[in-house]
């Protein structure tokens, strides 16, 4: 019998495919397309923007004054994740000739020429209206506004000031600070005490989190000419300092809910513990400020994060 695209001598006919070569175009298409949604991924920084969404959640969990409703932490968690994903996008898009200049970024999706800038300005737009139209909606106005504040702080405030100052972590520490604020909005509509730490605890982590990284990548900094202050402060001296002094404030912020009366004594424990855990590790790499203390100081402080949220909640529930 014959076979399909063959003539009665067994040859291809005029014009027609081969099957494989069908096959392989297809398998072409296949991958071209997951490569094409991992740099959207990648655009989006869908892990780092896992951890916003963990601490939004957390704050939806502590506000609610009842049983915690699932719908209700489902819409605040997307919503917020829609505009995370539009910062990612849209700081991106404003750094791509930058990220071109740096090793650990050369090879996301615009630097690389694997997607267009407009295509990154696109994304970051509808996705940032997207969320804040989600969050006004099905949410509330309050939630809206502070992601779009979110938003705004991040792109227009922290992003140019990486090229000016090295003041610059403690402005878009400001930013980073306010996603457990939008969680208990949504379930409170109004912000209170425990919002504000919550935005204290956030704010204060994030110090020690970002030294880490600013030494880590100090040599790419530099040559993308960021004013980082691993780059003004050439021996580490004053990094070292601020990374201890902070990581004892946040021991110190870590403990206000016991304060106001909203965790007890397990909490008390466990906070202590992690902090003085942390704090190891801040000390350890204030002494010696190699590569391998700054990585295990960023690996402390991404650990530490959502396991004091998780005590929190447990007092929460307790």
């Amino acid at each position: 019998m014959k076979q399909p695209f063959e003539k009665s001598d067994g040859s291809l006919s005029s014009g027609a495919v081969a099957p494989e070569v069908l096959v392989s175009s297809g398998m072409a298409i296949e991958l071209g397309d997951k490569r094409r949604l991992a740099d959207y991924v990648e655009l989006a920084k869908f892990r780092l923007s896992l951890l916003v969404l963990v601490v939004t959640a957390v704050g939806y969990c502590l506000g609610a004054e009842s049983a915690i409703q699932v719908m209700g932490l489902f819409h605040v968690v997307l919503g917020t994740a829609l505009v995370a994903f539009a910062a990612n996008a849209l700081n991106q898009y404003l750094e791509r000739d930058l990220d071109r200049l740096m090793r650990r970024t050369a090879d996301r999706p615009i630097p690389s020429g694997r997607m267009q800038p407009v295509e990154a300005l696109a994304f970051g737009i509808v996705s940032a209206a997207a969320g804040f139209v989600y969050l006004t909606i099905l949410v509330n106005f309050l939630a809206g506004i502070l992601a779009v504040v979110t938003l705004l702080l991040y792109i227009v405030v922290y992003t140019p000031l990486k090229r000016r100052t090295s003041l610059n972590t403690l402005a878009g520490a400001v930013p980073g600070a306010i996603p457990p604020m939008i969680g208990w909005v949504a379930a409170r509509g109004r912000l209170d005490t425990t919002a504000w730490i919550l935005f204290a605890i956030l704010f204060v982590w994030q110090l020690p989190h970002f030294f880490a990284i600013a030494w880590m990548y100090r040599e790419d900094y530099a040559r993308a000419g960021y004013r980082m202050i691993s780059l003004v402060d050439s021996n580490g001296a004053a990094i070292a300092r601020q990374t201890v002094f902070f990581t004892v404030v946040l021991l110190g912020v870590s403990l206000t809910p016991l304060v106001i009366g909203i965790a007890g004594v397990a909490y008390l424990v466990g906070a202590v513990f992690l902090g003085m855990l942390l704090l190891a590790v801040a000390v350890r790499f204030a002494a010696d400020r190699t590569l391998v203390s700054a990585r295990s100081l960023l690996v402390a402080s991404i650990m530490y994060l959502p396991l004091l949220m998780f005590l929190l909640l447990v007092a929460r529930l307790a």
